[in-house]
């Protein structure tokens, strides 16, 4: 052993005794608004805020009557990214050799903290909306991509920055952009650390909508109004189902497919659904 010490939970502890408030979360039935809360830093994802986002979408991610959960971030911004003053203390520690910091205490938390929030969203069964309402950097992009369906402002943007700050696409995001965009889009897109704003994010199939800037949250509200009008169940599979038939073989997507639509003949929505659309002649969706 080389006698250094686990500085994780000291963080925690510190993050857990910061300001309080600056995740805040809104229920409306089956419904829920979780907003990044603390305007003056861009929502930039401090200890504190951090520790406050995982816990509030793991509660959410654990209650029954929730549904879906739309994040968004508090106006100018969706999220600024990793605190910049956390990243420069945390460097500058782990590369004192006097120091007791080493890499895995930024590797802790950002497995527990960052990628606790997309581990979250990815495993719940709930419906993810990302409402971006601003700019949406580093680890923020990744939650907001790492969502079901993202949706985002006319005024927002979205800004992949790790090429600048001397760090790699994080926290899923290298996946997420790749099966999106393919190898050399991607590997552009991280060269170039431009801003992406609303209507080439649309282009290149990033987000799903653009919205003006007062309409957003009136539109996530509609993505959700969606999601109710399914059978309780078929959400919740088919996101199970998508999500790992996104890095399988075609085979072995095709037998995910099957033991789950087979599932699916033993529930009462189906057998009312056949029954209701015999000789149904199809409807658009509003």
């Amino acid at each position: 052993m080389d006698g250094h010490k686990n500085r994780y939970p000291d963080m925690v502890e510190q993050g857990s005794q910061g300001e309080e408030g600056m995740v805040r979360v809104e229920v409306d039935g089956p419904r829920a608004t979780v907003t990044l809360d603390d305007p003056g830093s861009l929502n930039a994802l401090s200890p504190s805020l951090m520790i406050q986002l995982v816990e509030a979408l793991k509660k959410l991610a654990a209650d029954p009557a929730i549904g879906s959960v739309v994040l968004t971030g508090r106006d100018p911004a969706f999220s600024a990214g990793g605190d910049l003053g956390m990243i420069a203390d945390g460097s500058r520690e782990i590369r004192d050799p006097a120091g007791d910091a080493d890499t895995s205490d930024a590797w802790r938390w950002i497995r527990h903290q960052f990628g606790g929030v997309v581990r979250t969203i990815v495993g719940s069964e709930k419906f993810f909306i990302a409402a971006v309402n601003g700019p949406a950097a580093g680890v923020g992009l990744a939650f907001a991509l790492a969502c079901d369906v993202l949706i985002m402002s006319e005024r927002a943007q979205l800004v992949p920055a790790f090429g600048r700050l001397g760090l790699v696409p994080e926290v899923g995001t290298s996946w997420l952009l790749t099966r999106r965009l393919g190898y050399q889009a991607s590997i552009a897109l991280y060269v170039r650390g431009r801003h992406i704003e609303a209507d080439e994010a649309l282009r290149l199939g990033l987000v799903q909508e653009v919205h003006p800037h007062a309409e957003l949250l009136e539109a996530a509200d509609k993505w959700c109004e969606r999601a109710e009008r399914l059978p309780p169940h078929a959400f919740a599979m088919t996101k199970s189902v998508l999500r790992e038939s996104a890095d399988a073989s075609w085979h072995q997507a095709l037998s995910i497919e099957e033991f789950a639509e087979a599932n699916c003949f033993s529930t009462e929505a189906l057998s009312r659904s056949a029954e209701n659309l015999r000789g149904y002649s199809g409807q658009e969706d509003s």
